[in-house]
């Protein structure tokens, strides 16, 4: 594979930090590496697909010519995902030859391998401080998070934070995706962070692998973004969210963080074969910019790609030029919109203003999957909204007709006026 160079486009020497991070860094701030798309767990709304390993993943050798060049380029850190990393036979050993590299590591587990032993580990002076453990919980009871992560997969969660507290790891982060399902636990979650001395980081549900398949009955209703906003306005000091909610800024205030989508500009992925995408939540061709394995390596792709050199262009914002909460949500995220099947220049899926709901009932090519990981028959981590309604036969009955809701998001919504 070739990488198509381009000049850099070139940075303005004025304005905000904001505006300087639109035209592009000589480095990404974080990335994030998807290890493998091997998962002992079938997530619902798993946005790689993931279930089965890429039998052309990296080999321990070229991931370590990876964290090699990611020091020379003075990376921050790596947010580490899957698949589930920790299946990884050499996981343990990338994250110690990352911490020794002076690359700080985040990764993202079910916690399924998170024993005492490894626990300890990660507590002790041999991670410097440099590692940092997110644990995926989207439920803060079981009922709600084995609905859509699959059966005992909230024990798993939960006793792999019990073993960080117990070895005096610090800091842990829960990871929550909020759907529908779960928007009403937030309190629930704080409580459950503040119990085992961890900070709650919430993300947005996309409809990018998996996801997709689930949109319509797990993205949040309208009402639900507006207890969403208020909730993270009351306690976004202690609540991490990743710049995933920067579209819920046309309520009003701007929330913490540097609200802008980052994809190719501050942050890009690297997946299990070293292919570079744009969007840590586009894993499809169309937002696929090179492969590291190419002459020039990862430098070359993040420094000359096309794709990147375009998206870090002026934008024009389109249709949602006109609105004048545009420079607070930037139009919000190009993955929500491409997986949806909307223009990346109109409004956002989710629009908090009800712009998006025209051009969810217009015309629209969903785009097809460019690659699914899952596994072939289904297992007993499978989720449980994954098997309601199947017969023992195997058969899954037809869906019932889409709820009203499901046809388009802002269903008897009305939007806030200026």
């Amino acid at each position: 594979m070739t990488v198509t160079s381009v000049p850099p486009t070139e940075r303005p020497t004025t304005g905000s930090l904001v505006q300087q991070f639109e035209y592009g860094l000589d480095a990404p701030i974080c990335l994030t590496w998807e290890l493998t798309y091997a998962c002992n767990l079938e997530c619902a709304h798993c946005l790689s697909s993931s279930g089965k390993r890429d039998p052309r993943e990296l080999s321990t050798e070229q991931c370590e010519a990876v964290i090699d060049e990611l020091q020379r380029m003075q990376v921050f850190y790596v947010n580490i995902g899957g698949g589930e990393p920790t299946i990884r036979p050499d996981f343990w050993h990338l994250l110690e030859y990352a911490v020794n590299h002076q690359v700080g590591v985040k990764f993202s587990t079910n916690g399924v391998r998170l024993d005492p032993e490894r626990a300890a580990f990660l507590a002790s002076p041999a991670c410097g401080g440099y590692v940092d453990v997110q644990i995926s919980l989207d439920g803060a009871t079981a009922e709600v998070n084995d609905y859509v992560r699959g059966p005992g997969s909230y024990d798993t969660a939960i006793t792999a934070l019990e073993n960080l507290q117990a070895a005096g790891f610090e800091d842990a982060k829960i990871s929550v995706v909020c759907t529908r399902q779960n928007i009403d636990q937030l309190d629930e979650f704080k409580a459950l962070a503040d119990k085992f001395g961890a900070t709650l980081r919430l993300t947005r549900l996309r409809p990018s692998g998996r996801g997709a398949d689930v949109w319509d009955e797990l993205h949040p209703l309208p009402e639900q973004q507006r207890v969403l906003y208020d909730w993270l306005m009351a306690h976004g000091d202690g609540v991490l969210t990743g710049d995933s909610f920067f579209h819920l800024a046309a309520f009003g205030e701007a929330l913490p963080g540097l609200n802008l989508c980052g994809a190719g500009r501050v942050v890009c992925l690297i997946d299990p074969i070293g292919d570079v995408y744009a969007c840590p939540f586009a894993i499809h061709d169309n937002f696929l910019a090179g492969n590291l394995l190419a002459e020039g390596g990862f430098r070359q792709v993040w420094q000359t790609s096309e794709l990147f050199q375009e998206l870090r262009a002026p934008q024009t914002g389109g249709a949602c030029a006109k609105c004048t909460f545009y420079d607070s949500c930037r139009g919000g995220c190009m993955a929500a919109k491409f997986f949806t099947g909307l223009p990346l220049d109109g409004p956002d899926p989710e629009c908090v203003r009800g712009f998006g709901e025209e051009a969810l009932t217009g015309e629209r090519t969903i785009p097809a999957p460019s690659q699914d990981h899952s596994k072939a028959n289904p297992t007993r981590n499978q989720p449980v909204m994954l098997t309601l309604g199947r017969r023992p036969d195997g058969f899954t009955p037809p869906a019932p007709p889409v709820s009203a809701c499901a046809e388009n998001p802002l269903a008897g919504f009305t939007p806030p006026q200026n």
